[in-house]
């Protein structure tokens, strides 16, 4: 799933490369993503990109008074082709599932690929109006210290904290992986147990882990985001392989939809997580 980073990175391409130009057409392919009528997608056609940004995950491209907001989910993204061919695009034919037309002859796609179809597509005055945006919690890359303390003190695992949007915005299950495993904890710690140094190292360690994936990401065209992704984690998605920091083996708990990926010496005191849910887990 694309995280901040990589939506903030998808956000600074449009702004250099399609600011400026005029919308010529805009075919929605899989109308389950579309989420919004009012106003119609119609209305973006004549009007110039003015600028992108992101809100947590989600991606707001703005059209004079008017935003694109769309969520990526699992498996969305957004493909920016320099020519698009012409003519429609036949629903059912592909993962398109909305295309944005430009009058220099490119363009972006939303796409989505699989059969889980979770893609979110807003057509809006103002991002405020999309219900789950309007209640994101604060910015992981801009929340204060204070602020962060009292989010993430609650009694419940510490991955799952980082990973609701409702408390932080912007972290999912890859970087809240990496910014644990920074820290040194357990994935399994208890938000309101953890002591002031802690959480601090668990802040410090957000900001590094955010801040150097954006930087890894700057300049990268949409197309290689994902694998400069993966090239650059160090502990999620490495099931198997050695820790960097100390060499033990990276291990994984399973859970039905998802995974998680931890260094037993770095972030359990060499102890292995029991890989499953209602086992008795390490802390």
């Amino acid at each position: 799933m694309p995280e901040l980073p990589e939506v903030a990175a998808l956000a600074a391409y449009l702004r250099e490369r399609a600011v400026g130009l005029t919308v010529t057409g805009v075919d929605v392919v899989a109308l389950s993503a579309l989420k919004t009528y009012d106003p119609p997608v119609s209305a973006l056609v004549g009007r110039r990109l003015t600028t992108a940004g992101y809100i947590g995950k989600y991606l707001d491209v703005s059209f004079g008074e008017l935003h694109l907001v769309t969520h990526l989910s699992r498996a969305g993204w957004l493909h920016y082709r320099d020519k698009i061919t012409p003519g429609p695009l036949r629903p059912g034919k592909g993962p398109i599932a909305v295309r944005v037309r430009f009058d220099d002859g490119s363009g972006f796609d939303l796409t989505e690929a699989g059969t889980q179809k979770r893609l979110a597509v807003h057509i809006v005055t103002d991002p405020m109006l999309i219900e789950r945006v309007a209640t994101l919690g604060p910015s992981a890359l801009t929340v204060p210290l204070e602020e962060f303390t009292t989010q993430i003190s609650k009694n419940a695992q510490i991955k799952g904290v980082l990973t609701d949007q409702r408390t932080l915005s912007g972290i999912g299950n890859a970087y809240s992986d990496e910014i644990l495993h920074a820290a040194r904890l357990s994935p399994f710690a208890l938000g309101n147990k953890l002591t002031a140094g802690q959480v601090s190292a668990l802040y410090d360690a957000m900001h590094e882990v955010l801040d150097q994936a954006i930087a890894h990401t700057e300049g990268q065209r949409a197309a290689t985001l994902k694998s400069e992704k993966r090239a650059g984690l160090r502990v999620h998605g490495r099931t198997g392989l050695p820790c960097p920091v100390c060499g033990d083996t990276i291990r994984e708990v399973s859970f039905a939809t998802s995974n998680l990926q931890y260094c037993p010496t770095c972030q359990t005191k060499g102890k292995p997580l029991a890989d499953r849910r209602l086992s008795k887990l390490v802390r």
